[in-house]
């Protein structure tokens, strides 16, 4: 072979061996980057880690030890301040939610309400006039009035939204929870709860004078608190939820802003609250299948339509008209809240609130006229 040829042809397969040889490397090259992208992301989670166990006890342990005692030295070791209480000095008696036995507020706002809204149609104006000049008539007292049709969806509205004490109509969302916790299994109508002093409360109800350490089942006392209003009966229950944080937690899920429980039964002070359009709500999904079971709703429309008291929207119904309700009494309030069957066949929800001078008669009076006022309406 010519030695230009013999240049030529070795200098070409030296060309071609060392491009094979840079082909045959190129993987190993992705083998190592691949080696060293894993080696990072283990090195990060590594880090991540021991970041976060820094954070989570050597900082607080630090800031304990050290830090407050650079920031706030005192000659007393023996007393331990709690910042907590300092940042939050109501957190023990105004809260709403209970987790690891810590006090808490739980946003009121949730993304998917476990209740259904109420779907309203027309305002009745005719209807909220009539009941305005009602009030006009009994100057003293201030109520709040929320009507709902079942069959078209129009609904009253007077100060619907006004926040009023609700006295013993609490007991309606108590009872709720009741029976979604038995829905969740855990606990049954059946089990039993012993009377002690501790439950034992004043006002309304037979429990109060019940022998201590008398043995009642949940269905007894379910049903005490709802037909007789039994505070005792309330109280019992509320602790077998896990207490009042429990039952507001319950409120804040099913997507009620203005419903809360601050104060073990009876509250005289009126400081549980609700509003007409958010009872308004509970009622309407007594009737919600994705809400309640049909054995859970047979058994509170059991309990509503055996309450004692028939004195006041009850009074203004004719006869023949049934009412599933809860009513509610203390000195500052009066108030009724339940579903009506009309005697042609109508259905409707209807909520009173009235805010009054302590104890005073005029509110009772303004409920029966207004429910009279209602009904009329209603079924014509």
């Amino acid at each position: 072979m010519p030695k230009l040829a013999e240049k030529y042809e070795n200098r070409y397969y030296s060309d071609y061996t060392v491009k094979r040889l840079h082909a045959v490397e190129r993987p190993k090259k992705n083998v190592n980057k691949q080696k060293v992208e894993r080696n990072y992301l283990i090195h990060k989670l590594v880090s991540v880690a021991v970041i976060l166990l820094f954070a989570f006890t050597v900082l607080p342990y630090g800031f304990n030890k050290i830090t407050k005692n650079l920031l706030n030295p005192s000659p007393h070791s023996n007393i331990k301040i709690d910042y907590k209480q300092l940042r939050f000095p109501t957190v023990n008696y105004l809260s709403n939610n209970w987790f690891l036995g810590e006090r808490s507020f739980e946003r009121t706002e949730v993304k998917k309400p476990e209740m259904i809204s109420l779907v309203e149609g027309d305002e009745l104006s005719g209807l909220e006039n009539q009941l305005k000049n009602l009030a006009e008539e009994y100057p003293s007292v201030v109520p709040s009035v929320y009507v709902w049709d079942y069959q078209t969806g129009n609904y009253a509205n007077l100060n619907a939204d006004k926040i009023y004490p609700t006295a013993s109509i609490i007991k309606l969302p108590v009872l709720v929870q009741v029976f979604r916790s038995i829905e969740k299994n855990q606990f049954t109508l059946s089990d039993k709860m012993t009377l002690t002093d501790y439950y034992r409360a004043e006002g309304s109800g037979s429990l109060q004078f019940k022998a201590e350490n008398s043995v009642y089942s949940i269905d007894t006392l379910a049903r005490m608190m709802i037909t007789e209003s039994d505070n005792s009966a309330t109280n019992m229950l509320m602790a077998r939820l896990g207490s009042m944080n429990d039952v507001n937690s319950g409120i804040r899920r099913w997507g009620l802003k203005h419903t809360y429980v601050q104060n073990w039964l009876p509250d005289y002070a009126g400081t549980n609250h609700s509003t007409a359009r958010d009872m308004a709500t509970i009622l309407y999904n007594l009737d919600n299948p994705e809400f309640l079971s049909n054995a859970s709703r047979e058994k509170i429309f059991d309990y509503m339509g055996h309450v004692h008291n028939n004195r006041l929207i009850a009074a203004g119904l004719p006869q023949g008209a049934e009412f599933l309700h809860k009513t509610g009494d203390i000195g500052k309030m009066l108030g009724d809240a339940g579903i009506v069957y009309t005697t042609n066949g109508k259905k409707y929800i209807v909520v009173m609130f009235v805010s009054r001078p302590h104890n005073s008669f005029l509110a009772k009076e303004y409920i029966v006229k207004a429910s009279e006022i209602v009904y009329n309406y209603m079924v014509k």
